[in-house]
């Protein structure tokens, strides 16, 4: 059987490659509108961060989006990314890969 390419992505909290399914897409579209893309197919510029608490909330202490994007992103934004993250993470600690 064919061993199949795993995509990797950049963490740009981290700068390490990680397999694009373990991190999440947050995504600027062309209103200057931040959000999670969880799907990872919204139009837009694309950024990416590992499924890690900590990162994401070292995210929101350096403004790390805020940077990648040259835009002011609200501080609300790094909080909705922070509980997203979480829930994520416990998703995948609970039910493993498959998640």
């Amino acid at each position: 059987m064919k061993k199949r390419k795993v995509p990797l992505r950049k963490d740009i909290v981290t700068g390490e490659m990680h397999p694009k399914k373990d991190l999440v897409r947050v995504v600027k579209n062309k209103q200057d509108e931040v959000s999670v893309d969880p799907t990872g197919k919204k139009p837009g510029r694309g950024a990416y961060i590992a499924l890690d608490v900590a990162v994401a909330q070292r995210a929101k202490k350096e403004k790390t989006f805020d940077k990648a994007f040259g835009i002011k992103v609200e501080a609300d934004f790094y909080d909705e990314l922070v509980a997203y993250v979480d829930h994520q993470q416990a998703r995948k600690e609970l039910f493993g890969n498959d998640a």
